[in-house]
């Protein structure tokens, strides 16, 4: 057995002796006539990158909003943990520790850094100002943005009190990355999370998602950039009409073999 063989069969039996920490199974979505999903299947297990690449129309999309409550299959089963959910909303997901950044970021541009990462969280102060005149504790929330910020690693992010609107886009990135990695206690998803960055704000985000598996959050990164994917993910789930086409690794496979087995000229 080649060393890239006995490192893939190492991984995969350890994967086999773990339980997944997210799992969906059979996951089928249609849009009247237009099929988004087709007994899909995938695994997350705890502490790894899961990357999920394939063509446009492939049902990457489709996949993760069903796994975080922005979509609801109409077949299929989704567990997190060893229990089944039934996500109606994203606040269902959110609420059982799975947090997402979605390609447009959705932040709020005139809101300053620690008011982003609270957003839709806002904590008020302790006693009646809080409970009676609903009195936001900014002070408090700005600390902890800077201790969530500093966890991270994040030094681009000096000065929590600036506008979103007068960061860079690798900036703003951080913003959303760390908001997840701060309220998402189970599972981290990124639809993209480099697309349009320039090279250095793309490495500081491929650092990101390191920084967030060493601190043993498990990260779904859906991308199209190969060359991050093979650079960060320890599995790659390939889709591809509607359902999981294969699941290969950076050491088993190369970027020519991902794209073949996504395009339908190779199988795993």
């Amino acid at each position: 057995m080649t060393a890239p063989a006995a490192e893939a069969h190492e991984t995969h039996t350890a994967s086999a002796s773990r339980t997944p920490i997210l799992q969906a199974k059979g996951l089928v979505k249609t849009f009247g006539k237009v099929v988004g999903l087709d007994g899909a299947d995938l695994e997350l297990y705890p502490g790894e990158v899961l990357a999920v690449i394939g063509d446009n129309g492939a049902g990457k999309s489709t996949l993760i909003k069903c796994l975080t409550g922005a979509e609801v299959p109409d077949r299929g089963e989704i567990w997190l943990g060893g229990e089944r959910m039934a996500f109606r909303r994203p606040q269902d997901a959110r609420q059982h520790g799975i947090e997402t950044v979605y390609q447009n970021l959705a932040v709020s541009p005139a809101l300053d850094v620690a008011e982003n990462l609270y957003l839709g969280r806002e904590e008020r102060k302790k006693g009646p100002l809080g409970s009676v005149f609903r009195v936001l504790d900014r002070k408090g929330m700005r600390e902890r943005a800077r201790a969530e910020l500093r966890s991270l690693g994040i030094s681009t992010l000096q000065d929590v009190t600036v506008p979103v609107e007068n960061l860079s886009g690798g900036q703003r990135q951080a913003v959303a990355v760390a908001r997840a990695a701060a309220f998402g206690s189970r599972v981290v998803v990124l639809d993209e999370p480099t697309a349009a960055l320039g090279v250095r704000e793309s490495n500081q985000v491929l650092q990101l998602v390191r920084d967030l598996r060493d601190r043993g959050l498990p990260v779904i990164l859906i991308s199209h950039n190969m060359p991050h994917v093979f650079d960060v993910a320890d599995r790659i789930h390939v889709q591809r009409l509607g359902k999981r086409a294969a699941v290969i690794t950076p050491q088993t496979h190369s970027m020519t073999d991902a794209v073949a087995i996504m395009t339908g000229a190779a199988t795993a």
